[in-house]
């Protein structure tokens, strides 16, 4: 029991050295307003670097993730099929199917998919 207590001990330690030396060595010492701001040729900038950008982008990139993680949930189907039971490989995939083509169903029905209004 005493040396499962020295051994979190010293990690504990040990980590906490290595944090602060860490974010001491890691400090910047010259903050500058210059260097701090986006660069924009030398000369201070005249619009904000931060511009909004449509809501119409974010939406179609959200469904883009979506439906790449479900490609890379479709993907070891084929494998999984020679070591599962075929009556319930086909059941579950064939629900997965289902529910994949419902959403993109109703997405398109919502006219997320539409890129121009």
């Amino acid at each position: 029991m005493m040396m499962i207590t020295t051994t979190a001990v010293v990690t504990m330690i040990l980590s906490a050295t290595l944090m602060v030396l860490a974010t001491l060595i890691s400090k910047k010492i010259n903050e500058d307003r210059e260097k701090s701001s986006p660069f924009e040729c030398g000369f201070d900038p005249k619009n904000s670097a931060r511009l909004p950008f449509s809501s119409r982008f974010f939406l179609i990139a959200v469904i883009f993730m979506i439906f790449d993680v479900e490609i890379a949930l479709l993907l070891p189907m084929p494998v999984t099929m020679m070591t599962s039971n075929m009556k319930s490989w086909m059941m579950i995939s064939t629900m997965f199917l289902l529910i994949l083509i419902i959403g993109l169903y109703h997405e398109w029905n919502q006219g997320s998919l539409e890129w121009k209004n």
